[in-house]
C-alpha cells in the first residue's frame, strides 16, 4: 500500500467527500480516512438537504462541479421550493434523502472516482515539520505523508454524547470519539473550544396513528438541484406529517428538567439558537402553547421517522412520556432517542479565505470543525479547502468566492472575518446580496469559475451557454414584440390587470405582478413558437428569462452596489500595518485587527467592532 499522497481529507462526512473527489477530480492523489466506510456522508441528523440558504449552497456546489447536488437528487423521496409566495431570491429548493441510499451513492461516487483512495482508521496526530503538515498518524499505528492535509472531523473531536445523566464518549450514537489532534493544535497556540449540537428520536412509524396527522406532501415540477439535465428524481416520493405539541406535553418536559443536561450543568458549551432542543423552546417560549413537529421519514422503504422540531438530551423515559401526550403517539415506539453532543471545534479566524489554517501551512479545515452546522455549510467548505489544497500542491492563484459572488463566499468571510459565538447556520439575511445569489443562477456564477479551475465539465459549460443563449432569445424577443391595447385589453380586463391606454413592448407587460411569459405565451402566438423551439430544459430557461425581465431593474441596482464594495476587496492590507501602533484607531479595533489580520479593506470593514472611521484612518494612511 502505498503511504505518500498529494493530499488527505480526514473524515467522510460532507465536507470530507466534497473535499476528496475534488482534489481527486483535479488531478491531486488523494486519501481519503474515515474511521467506518459504511458511514460515508451520514446524515447525522435530519435526513433533509437544502431549505432556505441551504438550498442555495447546493445548488453553487453543483455548478462548481461538487457532488451534494447530483446524490441528493438521485436519493430524494421529497422535494419543495420553500418560499414561493416570495420573491425568487428567497426561492430555496429541499429534498428529504434516502439516508442509506445517499450513503450508498456517495461511496459508489468515491470509489469509482480515479487518484482516489480510502483507508478505515481514525488519525490521531498531524506531522508537522517547520511550520508546515506534511502528513499523518493514525490509531493503527500507520503514518501517511501528504503535501496538504484537509481536517473535516464533525462532532467527533472529543465528542461527549448526553442523554439525560448519560454520558458516552462518541462522535455519533454507537461511533466512538477522536481524541489527539485538539490537544496536539491547542499546544501548537490554536484556540479552541466546546459546541453542543442535538438530535430527536427516531419513531418506528408502525407505531404511529397518522390520522391524527396533518399530510405535507412533496412537488412534482422540473425543479431540482443539479443543472444536468439527466440527473433525476427516481425514488418513490412520500410525505411528511405534520402535528403539534401542547400543554400536557411541555408539563411532562417542566417537570423533568432538572435532569437535563442543558439545565443542571452538566452541558456548559454553545448551542444552536436556530435550531433549539425541545426543552430549550418551552422555557425560552414559555408563553407559546404548541410548537410545530415535522414527522419525515427516512428513507424510500423504512419503518423509521426523524421527529423534526424535537431535539432532545432529556432522559429516555421523559422523551417517551412527553410524545405519548401527542395523539399521534400514544402507542409510540422509538428506535433510538434524541441526544446531545459537545466537540471541539475551532476559532475559524485563525483560517485564509481558502480555508488554509494561519498557524501551519497547507492544513486546511472543513466543516463543523470551524463552528459551522448543517450538511450543506460543510460540503461547501469542502469543495474550496479542497480546490485550494490542489492549488497548494500544484501551483495556482488562490480560490476565493466573495460575497457577492456566492452563499458559500458569504459563509466563509463571516467565519474568518467574525467568528462564530454559537454554531454557525445560512440563511439569506446573511447576504448583502440576495438578488444575485438566486437559486435558479448559481450556474451563471460559478460554473465558468469551476470549469477554469479544471473541476467543472466541458458539458457544463456547455450547458450554461446554450441556457444563456436561449434565455437571450427570449429576452430579446419581448423587448422588441409590440402589443396593441385593443387586442390586449379584454384579456388583461379579464385576469384583473389595469388595461393599456396604448401599445407598449411586451417585456412592459411582463413587468406586471401576475403576469408572466406563461401566461402570455397563450395570447401571442409568436412567443408561444419561439418557446416551443428550445427543446430541451425547457421551463428551467423560461423562469430564468422570467426572472431576468421581472427583477432587472433590482439586478442592476444590487449589481452597482456590489461593485463598490469590490473596489474595496481590491485594496489588499494583509501584513502591511503594525495596528497596535496606530493609536488614532480605537483600542477594539487595534486588538481585533492585529487578531485577524484581514487580507483587505472590505474584509476589515466587515469585523465586528472596527468602525467606519477607523475604516477611514487605514485608507488615509494608504494614501487613498
Amino acid at each position: 500500500m502505498n503511504s505518500s499522497y498529494d493530499i488527505i481529507v480526514v473524515g467522510a462526512g460532507h465536507a470530507g467527500c466534497e473535499a476528496a473527489t475534488a482534489t481527486a477530480k483535479l488531478g491531486s492523489r488523494t486519501l481519503l480516512i474515515t474511521m467506518d466506510m459504511n458511514k460515508i456522508a451520514q446524515m447525522s441528523c435530519n435526513p433533509a438537504v437544502g431549505g432556505i440558504a441551504k438550498g442555495q449552497i447546493v445548488r453553487e456546489i453543483d455548478a462548481l462541479g461538487g457532488n451534494m447536488g447530483i446524490v441528493s437528487d438521485k436519493t430524494a423521496v421529497q422535494f419543495r421550493m420553500l418560499n414561493r409566495s416570495k420573491g425568487p431570491a428567497m426561492w430555496s429548493p429541499r429534498v428529504q434523502s434516502d439516508r442509506a441510499k445517499f450513503i450508498e451513492t456517495w461511496r459508489d461516487l468515491i470509489e469509482n472516482t480515479p487518484n482516489l483512495y480510502m483507508w478505515q482508521d481514525t488519525v490521531t496526530e498531524l506531522r508537522i515539520e517547520n511550520g508546515a503538515v506534511t502528513g499523518v498518524k493514525t490509531r493503527m499505528g500507520m503514518e501517511f505523508s501528504a503535501k496538504a492535509v484537509v481536517l473535516t472531523t464533525g462532532t467527533f473531536l472529543n465528542g461527549l454524547i448526553h442523554i439525560g445523566k448519560v454520558r458516552i464518549n462518541g462522535g455519533r450514537i454507537s461511533e466512538p470519539a477522536s481524541s489527539g489532534i485538539t490537544e496536539q493544535l491547542k499546544a501548537l497556540g490554536f484556540r479552541t473550544d466546546r459546541m453542543k449540537t442535538g438530535t430527536p428520536v427516531r419513531i418506528d412509524g408502525r407505531s404511529v396513528d397518522f390520522s391524527q396527522m396533518e399530510e405535507q406532501k412533496g412537488e412534482d415540477d422540473f425543479h431540482k438541484f443539479s443543472y444536468l439535465p439527466d440527473i433525476h428524481r427516481s425514488l418513490t416520493q412520500r410525505s411528511c406529517w405534520m402535528t403539534y405539541t401542547s400543554e400536557a406535553v411541555h408539563a411532562v418536559l417542566r417537570a423533568d428538567l432538572h435532569d437535563s443536561p442543558l439545565y443542571n450543568g452538566q452541558i456548559k458549551s454553545i448551542g444552536p439558537r436556530y435550531c433549539p432542543s425541545i426543552e430549550t423552546k418551552i422555557v425560552t417560549f414559555s408563553e407559546k402553547t404548541s410548537h410545530l413537529l415535522f414527522l419525515e421519514p427516512e428513507g424510500e422503504t423504512t419503518q423509521e421517522y426523524y421527529l423534526n422540531g424535537f431535539s432532545s438530551s432529556l432522559p429516555l423515559q421523559t422523551q417517551i412520556n412527553a410524545l405519548q401526550q401527542i395523539p399521534a403517539f400514544r402507542d409510540v415506539h422509538i428506535f433510538r432517542p434524541g441526544y446531545a453532543i459537545e466537540y471541539d471545534f475551532f476559532d475559524p479566524t485563525q483560517l485564509r479565505a481558502t480555508l488554509e489554517t494561519k498557524p501551519v501551512k497547507n492544513l486546511f479545515f472543513a466543516g463543523q470543525i470551524n463552528g459551522t452546522t448543517g450538511y450543506e455549510e460543510a460540503g461547501g467548505q469542502g469543495l474550496i479547502a479542497g480546490i485550494n489544497a490542489h492549488i497548494n500542491c500544484h501551483g495556482g492563484a488562490p480560490f476565493v468566492l466573495h460575497r457577492d459572488e456566492a452563499y458559500i463566499g458569504v459563509l466563509i468571510d463571516d467565519l474568518i472575518t467574525k467568528g462564530v459565538d454559537e454554531p454557525y447556520r445560512m440563511f439569506t439575511s446573511r447576504a448583502e446580496y440576495r438578488i444575485l445569489l438566486r437559486q435558479d443562477n448559481a450556474d451563471e456564477r460559478l460554473t465558468e469559475k469551476g470549469y477554469a479551475i479544471g473541476l467543472a465539465s466541458e458539458e457544463r459549460r456547455s450547458l450554461l451557454q446554450k441556457k444563456e443563449e436561449q434565455v437571450k432569445r427570449i429576452v430579446d424577443f419581448v423587448s422588441d414584440f409590440p402589443i396593441k391595447a385593443d387586442r390586449m385589453n379584454s384579456f388583461l380586463e379579464s385576469i384583473g390587470s389595469s388595461p393599456l391606454k396604448q401599445g407598449v413592448k411586451l417585456i412592459d407587460l411582463l413587468g406586471r405582478p401576475h403576469i408572466d411569459i406563461r401566461v402570455m405565451q397563450e395570447q401571442v402566438a409568436p412567443l408561444k413558437e419561439l418557446l416551443e423551439s428550445i427543446g430541451d430544459r425547457r421551463e428551467e430557461i423560461i423562469e430564468s428569462a422570467d426572472i431576468h425581465i421581472k427583477y432587472n431593474g433590482y439586478i442592476k441596482r444590487e449589481r452597482i452596489m456590489a461593485d463598490k464594495i469590490t473596489r474595496l476587496e481590491d485594496i489588499y492590507i494583509k501584513d502591511k500595518f503594525d495596528y497596535n501602533g496606530i493609536q488614532s484607531l480605537s483600542t477594539e479595533a487595534r486588538q481585533k485587527l492585529t487578531r485577524i489580520n484581514p487580507e483587505t479593506i472590505a474584509q476589515a470593514s466587515r469585523i465586528p467592532g472596527v468602525s467606519p472611521n477607523d475604516i477611514s484612518v487605514l485608507l488615509i494612511l494608504l494614501g487613498r
